[in-house]
């Protein structure tokens, strides 16, 4: 059973996480400002802390940097601030995900059960398949020995795919989990980087399946 913490000034919204959270069959500890939640993480681990931004002693972006200076846990930002620039320094100080209020809490347990899952598979330090080993600790590809000359977007992408095999994506949502907020441009990025993928994979590029009207998917 998967352990989250909810850091939220308001005990509505604090109630509202819960409750859902717990219908998801997560287990479920709350703090209602920043150093609270600082001690609760010092004293035991979680596998996802869902932290609002706007609270008194300590706010959210400064709260989410002394965590992920101490641990490595996944962090869903949940706030009343919508600005761009309020997205990009999230992701900037190891923010998994961002989630704007008013939001829906069965999309906010869908986004967390995602971050959780994403987090616990890239615990590995590498997946093998054949010849073809994925490093994800090292951020690099080998195939046979041999160092795979690949830009670090592809690296991600791959990394992404393998480690939620046979899971298919659409564009959008690998634009979303790979290229977050450094992305300019349309979802064709995504083909041309599946294809300049797919041909460095050389005889492996048959597990980078395209799936008819969704997307992608890694079959391992």
């Amino acid at each position: 059973m998967a352990k989250i913490l909810i850091v939220d000034d308001e005990e509505r919204i604090r109630e509202v996480v819960k409750e859902y959270a717990k219908m998801e069959g997560y287990e479920c500890l709350e703090a209602d400002d920043g150093l609270t939640a600082l001690e609760m993480v010092q004293k035991e681990d979680f596998d996802l802390i869902i932290l609002d931004i706007m609270m008194n002693k300590l706010d959210g972006f400064k709260t989410c940097q002394k965590i992920k200076a101490e641990k490595d846990v996944p962090i869903i930002m949940l706030s009343a601030r919508f600005e761009e620039h309020d997205k990009l320094y999230s992701f900037e100080i190891g923010v998994d995900d961002y989630v704007t209020k008013p939001f829906s809490p069965r999309e906010l347990m869908a986004r967390a059960k995602v971050v959780i899952e994403r987090h616990q598979k890239n615990q590995k330090e590498a997946i093998k398949v054949g010849d073809l080993l994925i490093d994800i600790k090292g951020h690099d590809v080998r195939l046979k020995g041999a160092k795979l000359n690949l830009t670090p977007k592809e690296v991600d992408l791959l990394i992404f795919l393998s480690t939620h095999a046979n899971t298919a994506f659409s564009r959008e949502q690998l634009l979303e989990a790979v290229w977050r907020y450094d992305y300019m441009g349309d979802e064709r990025t995504v083909d041309t980087h599946i294809k300049m993928l797919r041909h460095n994979l050389g005889e492996y590029r048959d597990h980078i399946v395209t799936v008819r009207g969704m997307g992608y998917k890694f079959e391992d």
